[in-house]
Protein backbone atom coordinates (compact mmCIF):
# COMPACT_ATOMS: atom_id res chain seq x y z
CA UNK A 1 0.00 0.00 0.00
CA UNK A 2 1.53 3.42 -0.62
CA UNK A 3 2.39 6.30 1.62
CA UNK A 4 0.73 9.86 1.81
CA UNK A 5 3.43 11.71 1.51
CA UNK A 6 3.73 16.01 1.64
CA UNK A 7 6.31 17.59 -0.70
CA UNK A 8 7.44 21.25 -0.19
CA UNK A 9 9.32 23.04 -3.00
CA UNK A 10 7.32 20.77 -5.46
CA UNK A 11 7.53 22.71 -8.08
CA UNK A 12 10.88 22.75 -9.64
CA UNK A 13 14.02 20.33 -9.07
CA UNK A 14 14.62 17.73 -6.86
CA UNK A 15 10.69 18.25 -5.32
CA UNK A 16 9.41 18.69 -8.69
CA UNK A 17 11.25 14.71 -9.74
CA UNK A 18 10.93 13.35 -6.12
CA UNK A 19 6.66 13.76 -6.63
CA UNK A 20 6.33 12.80 -10.05
CA UNK A 21 8.48 9.57 -9.42
CA UNK A 22 6.32 8.70 -6.30
CA UNK A 23 3.27 9.27 -7.82
CA UNK A 24 4.38 7.17 -10.84
CA UNK A 25 4.94 4.86 -8.24
CA UNK A 26 1.79 4.42 -7.03
CA UNK A 27 2.16 6.50 -3.78
CA UNK A 28 -0.09 9.34 -2.41
CA UNK A 29 1.51 12.27 -3.29
CA UNK A 30 0.58 15.94 -2.37
CA UNK A 31 2.90 18.60 -3.99
CA UNK A 32 2.83 21.87 -2.50
CA UNK A 33 3.95 24.69 -4.82
CA UNK A 34 4.89 28.53 -3.92
CA UNK A 35 2.26 30.34 -6.30
CA UNK A 36 -0.57 29.36 -8.38
CA UNK A 37 0.60 29.41 -11.49
CA UNK A 38 3.21 26.70 -10.72
CA UNK A 39 0.38 24.47 -8.97
CA UNK A 40 -1.66 24.79 -12.62
CA UNK A 41 2.01 23.84 -14.45
CA UNK A 42 2.41 20.87 -11.86
CA UNK A 43 -1.23 19.69 -12.36
CA UNK A 44 -0.56 20.02 -16.37
CA UNK A 45 2.39 18.27 -16.11
CA UNK A 46 1.42 14.86 -13.89
CA UNK A 47 -1.48 14.66 -16.46
CA UNK A 48 1.34 14.51 -19.23
CA UNK A 49 2.90 12.00 -17.66
CA UNK A 50 0.11 9.71 -16.52
CA UNK A 51 0.44 10.12 -12.99
CA UNK A 52 -2.37 10.97 -10.42
CA UNK A 53 -1.37 13.62 -7.84
CA UNK A 54 -2.63 16.46 -5.90
CA UNK A 55 -0.80 19.12 -6.23
CA UNK A 56 -1.75 22.43 -3.72
CA UNK A 57 -0.82 26.01 -3.38
CA UNK A 58 1.79 25.63 -0.22
CA UNK A 59 4.21 29.02 0.15
CA UNK A 60 5.55 27.89 3.48
CA UNK A 61 6.30 31.41 4.31
CA UNK A 62 2.56 31.80 4.01
CA UNK A 63 0.50 31.27 7.33
CA UNK A 64 -2.74 30.48 5.69
CA UNK A 65 -1.04 27.73 3.26
CA UNK A 66 0.83 26.07 6.53
CA UNK A 67 -2.27 25.75 8.54
CA UNK A 68 -4.05 24.19 5.09
CA UNK A 69 -1.09 21.78 4.84
CA UNK A 70 -0.60 21.13 8.31
CA UNK A 71 -4.37 19.66 8.40
CA UNK A 72 -3.99 16.84 6.69
CA UNK A 73 -2.98 13.82 7.81
CA UNK A 74 0.48 12.26 5.93
CA UNK A 75 3.06 9.33 6.71
CA UNK A 76 6.04 11.52 5.04
CA UNK A 77 7.10 14.63 5.20
CA UNK A 78 9.82 15.64 2.22
CA UNK A 79 10.72 19.39 4.17
CA UNK A 80 12.16 20.37 0.76
CA UNK A 81 11.24 23.95 -0.25
CA UNK A 82 14.52 26.31 -0.10
CA UNK A 83 16.51 29.19 -1.40
CA UNK A 84 19.80 30.25 -1.91
CA UNK A 85 21.71 33.47 -1.74
CA UNK A 86 24.99 33.77 -2.22
CA UNK A 87 27.76 36.78 -1.43
CA UNK A 88 30.05 37.28 0.41
CA UNK A 89 29.27 37.55 4.61
CA UNK A 90 30.78 41.01 5.34
CA UNK A 91 28.94 42.53 2.25
CA UNK A 92 25.01 40.10 1.73
CA UNK A 93 22.34 42.51 3.17
CA UNK A 94 20.62 41.48 6.44
CA UNK A 95 17.42 41.44 5.23
CA UNK A 96 18.73 38.91 2.08
CA UNK A 97 20.57 37.04 4.71
CA UNK A 98 17.33 36.62 7.00
CA UNK A 99 15.54 35.67 3.91
CA UNK A 100 17.40 32.58 3.68
CA UNK A 101 16.83 31.86 7.26
CA UNK A 102 12.98 32.61 7.03
CA UNK A 103 12.25 29.96 4.22
CA UNK A 104 15.29 27.29 5.14
CA UNK A 105 15.22 27.19 8.87
CA UNK A 106 12.26 28.64 10.66
CA UNK A 107 8.93 27.66 7.93
CA UNK A 108 11.30 24.27 7.76
CA UNK A 109 10.90 24.20 11.05
CA UNK A 110 6.98 25.32 11.36
CA UNK A 111 6.10 22.42 9.17
CA UNK A 112 8.07 19.87 10.70
CA UNK A 113 6.73 20.79 14.34
CA UNK A 114 3.31 20.53 13.24
CA UNK A 115 3.34 17.14 11.73
CA UNK A 116 5.74 16.14 14.20
CA UNK A 117 2.63 16.35 17.48
CA UNK A 118 0.48 14.79 15.10
CA UNK A 119 3.00 11.46 14.31
CA UNK A 120 3.94 11.84 17.76
CA UNK A 121 0.62 11.19 18.84
CA UNK A 122 0.17 8.27 16.39
CA UNK A 123 3.65 6.77 17.17
CA UNK A 124 4.32 6.85 13.34
CA UNK A 125 5.88 8.89 10.73
CA UNK A 126 8.85 10.01 9.15
CA UNK A 127 10.22 13.61 8.79
CA UNK A 128 12.70 14.04 5.52
CA UNK A 129 15.16 16.96 5.13
CA UNK A 130 16.65 18.76 2.50
CA UNK A 131 20.18 19.60 3.98
CA UNK A 132 23.18 20.22 1.61
CA UNK A 133 26.97 19.25 1.31
CA UNK A 134 26.73 22.79 1.71
CA UNK A 135 25.55 22.16 5.35
CA UNK A 136 28.36 19.78 5.94
CA UNK A 137 31.42 21.81 4.82
CA UNK A 138 33.28 24.89 4.37
CA UNK A 139 32.07 27.09 1.43
CA UNK A 140 33.09 30.81 0.86
CA UNK A 141 30.74 33.13 -1.28
CA UNK A 142 27.50 30.93 -0.07
CA UNK A 143 27.45 31.70 3.28
CA UNK A 144 24.22 32.89 3.97
CA UNK A 145 22.81 29.17 1.84
CA UNK A 146 25.52 27.35 4.32
CA UNK A 147 24.52 28.59 7.66
CA UNK A 148 20.82 27.71 7.05
CA UNK A 149 21.94 24.26 6.22
CA UNK A 150 24.46 23.61 9.08
CA UNK A 151 21.00 25.33 11.01
CA UNK A 152 19.23 22.56 9.03
CA UNK A 153 21.82 19.86 10.49
CA UNK A 154 21.72 20.88 14.15
CA UNK A 155 17.66 20.92 14.37
CA UNK A 156 18.06 17.62 12.53
CA UNK A 157 20.20 15.79 14.42
CA UNK A 158 18.01 16.52 17.58
CA UNK A 159 14.39 15.80 16.39
CA UNK A 160 16.77 12.69 15.10
CA UNK A 161 16.87 11.59 19.21
CA UNK A 162 13.95 13.06 20.72
CA UNK A 163 11.74 11.57 18.04
CA UNK A 164 13.00 8.46 17.64
CA UNK A 165 11.28 7.31 21.57
CA UNK A 166 7.83 7.64 19.91
CA UNK A 167 7.96 6.24 16.64
CA UNK A 168 9.38 8.74 14.46
CA UNK A 169 11.76 8.66 12.05
CA UNK A 170 14.08 12.30 11.05
CA UNK A 171 16.71 11.59 8.49
CA UNK A 172 18.47 14.24 5.80
CA UNK A 173 19.17 14.06 2.21
CA UNK A 174 22.46 16.24 1.44
CA UNK A 175 22.91 16.99 -2.13
CA UNK A 176 25.90 18.44 -4.04
CA UNK A 177 26.02 19.81 -6.76
CA UNK A 178 23.44 18.93 -9.41
CA UNK A 179 22.08 20.40 -12.59
CA UNK A 180 18.51 21.79 -11.43
CA UNK A 181 19.17 25.19 -11.80
CA UNK A 182 19.00 25.89 -7.96
CA UNK A 183 22.82 26.62 -8.04
CA UNK A 184 22.84 29.00 -10.77
CA UNK A 185 20.16 31.29 -9.92
CA UNK A 186 21.58 30.99 -6.67
CA UNK A 187 24.51 32.24 -7.37
CA UNK A 188 23.23 34.49 -9.69
CA UNK A 189 20.92 36.32 -6.36
CA UNK A 190 24.01 38.72 -5.38
CA UNK A 191 23.54 40.23 -8.74
CA UNK A 192 20.60 42.11 -7.82
CA UNK A 193 22.30 43.83 -4.92
CA UNK A 194 26.05 44.06 -5.72
CA UNK A 195 26.46 47.20 -7.48
CA UNK A 196 24.10 49.03 -4.82
CA UNK A 197 26.83 50.47 -2.99
CA UNK A 198 30.69 50.67 -2.01
CA UNK A 199 32.39 46.98 -2.05
CA UNK A 200 34.87 46.40 0.56
CA UNK A 201 35.08 42.92 -0.42
CA UNK A 202 35.08 43.22 -3.87
CA UNK A 203 37.05 39.50 -5.46
CA UNK A 204 34.07 37.78 -7.71
CA UNK A 205 33.57 34.07 -6.20
CA UNK A 206 34.28 31.27 -9.29
CA UNK A 207 31.19 30.24 -10.54
CA UNK A 208 32.18 26.65 -10.98
CA UNK A 209 28.42 25.77 -12.90
CA UNK A 210 29.96 23.51 -15.47
CA UNK A 211 30.80 20.43 -13.15
CA UNK A 212 27.25 19.70 -11.79
CA UNK A 213 25.60 16.63 -12.00
CA UNK A 214 22.54 14.91 -13.23
CA UNK A 215 19.76 15.43 -10.89
CA UNK A 216 18.11 11.66 -12.05
CA UNK A 217 20.80 10.61 -9.53
CA UNK A 218 19.75 12.39 -6.08
CA UNK A 219 15.89 12.10 -7.66
CA UNK A 220 16.20 8.36 -7.07
CA UNK A 221 18.43 8.19 -3.85
CA UNK A 222 15.67 10.88 -2.25
CA UNK A 223 12.69 8.32 -3.54
CA UNK A 224 14.42 5.46 -1.80
CA UNK A 225 14.65 7.61 1.38
CA UNK A 226 11.05 8.03 2.02
CA UNK A 227 10.13 4.67 0.20
CA UNK A 228 12.40 2.21 2.26
CA UNK A 229 11.67 0.63 5.53
CA UNK A 230 15.09 1.84 7.35
CA UNK A 231 16.48 4.70 5.54
CA UNK A 232 20.03 6.17 6.55
CA UNK A 233 19.87 9.18 8.74
CA UNK A 234 21.97 10.83 6.55
CA UNK A 235 21.95 10.37 2.44
CA UNK A 236 25.12 12.46 0.55
CA UNK A 237 24.73 12.32 -3.23
CA UNK A 238 27.02 11.96 -5.95
CA UNK A 239 29.62 9.72 -3.89
CA UNK A 240 32.23 12.37 -4.86
CA UNK A 241 30.52 14.62 -2.81
CA UNK A 242 30.81 12.06 0.41
CA UNK A 243 34.19 11.93 0.14
CA UNK A 244 34.69 15.67 0.04
CA UNK A 245 33.19 15.94 3.18
CA UNK A 246 34.66 13.20 5.14
CA UNK A 247 37.49 14.51 4.08
CA UNK A 248 37.09 18.00 5.21
CA UNK A 249 35.51 17.29 8.03
CA UNK A 250 39.04 15.32 9.27
CA UNK A 251 41.15 17.79 8.20
CA UNK A 252 39.24 20.95 9.84
CA UNK A 253 40.70 20.31 12.86
CA UNK A 254 44.67 20.84 11.59
CA UNK A 255 43.83 24.10 10.03
CA UNK A 256 45.57 26.94 11.36
CA UNK A 257 45.00 30.71 10.69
Amino acid sequence: MGKTILITGAATGFGRGVALGLAARGHNVIAGCQIWPQVWELRNAARADGVEMRVIKLDVLNEIDRANALGMEIDVLFNNAGIMESGPLVEIPMSVFRSVFETNVFAALEMAQGFARAMVKRGSGRIVWTSSVAGLVNVPFDGAYAASKHAVEGICSAMHEELKPYGVEVVTVNPGAFRTGFNDTGMESMDQWWNQGERVVAHWPVRALDRQHDPAEMIEAIVEVIEVDKPPYRTVRPASAEDMVRREQAEVWNVQV
